[in-house]
């Protein structure tokens, strides 16, 4: 069976944007970059909410060629995975292999996880909290950044609990840590 992923950058604090809206903190440098590269490489299929998938689509059309390597290695891995938009409002996508779902099916998604042959990802944290609350959510990949932005938009939801084992972590040159846990039977 697949595993459904949470990955997001997050400041130390708990927010992947800040109380502006701003995530321009959050810009993986290549160590980083080329690290999530590698765990996104194992996902067939990313469940994205609208706002997440608004600021993922432009990987689309972005132009890469003169980019560093690990820019032109994500955009195609994002190209070539299948993407689902949980949208009540998205008229139409503007991306290749992508559908819109209109309400977030939690037995639908462990179905899509016992046919999939490869990991799927879950993006956007309204939709992950979604995810947790229904208990899909087998792995996390928090990469920390060492900022304190004092509120915003959170990573993970308040009123779940999970117990969760720690499977790995790296430190990065840049200060950023990543911590990849998974979610332990209660």
């Amino acid at each position: 069976m697949a595993k459904l992923i949470y990955t997001a950058i997050t400041s130390l604090d708990g927010y992947i944007a800040d109380a502006n809206g701003a995530f321009d903190w959050a810009e993986p440098d290549e160590e980083v970059h080329t690290f999530a590269n590698d765990v996104e490489r194992q996902i067939s299929a990313n469940l994205y909410g609208r706002r997440m998938y608004e600021v993922m689509v432009a990987w689309e059309t972005m132009p890469t060629a003169d980019q560093p390597r690990c820019i032109q290695d994500f955009a195609t891995l994002w190209r070539a995975a299948d993407k689902i938009v949980y949208s009540k409002t998205l008229e139409k996508v503007s991306s290749a292999r992508t559908r819109i779902e209109r309400d977030f099916n939690p037995e639908a998604v462990r179905q899509m996880k016992t046919q999939a042959d490869r990991d799927l990802s879950v993006s956007g944290p309204t939709l992950a909290a979604q995810a947790m609350a229904a208990g899909l959510v087998d792995e996390y990949h928090l990469i920390v950044s060492p900022i304190l932005v004092g509120g915003g938009k959170r990573a993970l939801p308040d009123n779940v609990r999970l117990n969760l084992e720690l499977l790995d972590e790296r430190r990065f040159g840049n200060g950023m840590i990543h911590l990849h846990y998974r979610t332990i039977a209660q």
